[in-house]
């Protein structure tokens, strides 16, 4: 087998840097972002990360699973095809995404007419303001104009394991339903709006006959 070459590193004793080696690469981290919805193809991946090419994309996953970060493996008959999915060390990297959002969430004031857009990237950044709700743990449908996406909150279920923290389209086992548009949800995301206020003003719709979702419409 041909020997890899090394990848470019910051050659500095900080953990910072030593992170920064093995996940500052472009593309990264958003490769992570997809792949904490569970194994996806690499078909699956492509689609989902408008504007990488198929080269980078592929480097990237041969430097992730160098890394430590993801595995690939077959799926069993009718299946038939290879999947990605993110090593325990891969999921550690969770909080440091839930960071990088919180911290990125005000520049999404302005939509740029060259932004695309998939419901499931506001998985994340809402996870974090979902984590205090009463009757957790709970599974979340979310639905906005630009599609459905679910989220697992709460308790010692995969949202704090190594199972997948969200998922696109709609969970079978959901406890509640939430229905808003793209800015209620950014704002749910920034903090600046919270769940109870979002519904009492009528820019959530909640439902699911659930103790979650009980407690979510105060009844």
């Amino acid at each position: 087998m041909p020997r890899q070459p090394r990848r470019r590193s910051y050659d500095q004793y900080c953990a910072a840097a030593r992170a920064l080696d093995a996940v500052g690469d472009r593309w990264t981290l958003l490769i992570v972002r997809e792949l904490l919805a569970g194994p996806r193809r690499y078909t699956d991946l492509h689609a989902d990360l408008p504007g990488v090419s198929t080269d980078v994309l592929a480097s990237r996953l041969k430097d992730m699973e160098r890394e430590g970060l993801a595995t690939r493996r077959k799926l069993p008959p009718p299946g038939v095809a290879t999947v990605y999915e993110l090593t325990a060390r891969g999921h550690e990297l969770l909080p440091v995404l839930t960071a990088l959002a919180a911290w990125g969430a005000p520049e999404l004031a302005e939509r740029r007419l060259t932004d695309a857009v998939r419901a499931h990237w506001f998985a994340i950044p809402l996870i974090r303001r979902l984590r205090g709700l009463p009757d957790a743990p709970a599974v979340l449908d979310v639905r906005l104009d630009e599609g459905e996406f679910h989220v697992r909150i709460g308790g010692d279920g995969p949202s704090a394991g190594l199972g997948p923290v969200y998922g696109e389209g709609a969970a079978p086992d959901a406890d509640a339903r939430l229905v808003m548009d793209a800015d209620t949800c950014r704002a749910l995301a920034e903090g600046t709006l919270m769940v109870e206020e979002g519904v009492k003003d009528g820019r959530i719709e909640v439902s699911g006959d659930g103790p979650v979702a009980v407690a979510l419409r105060g009844e």
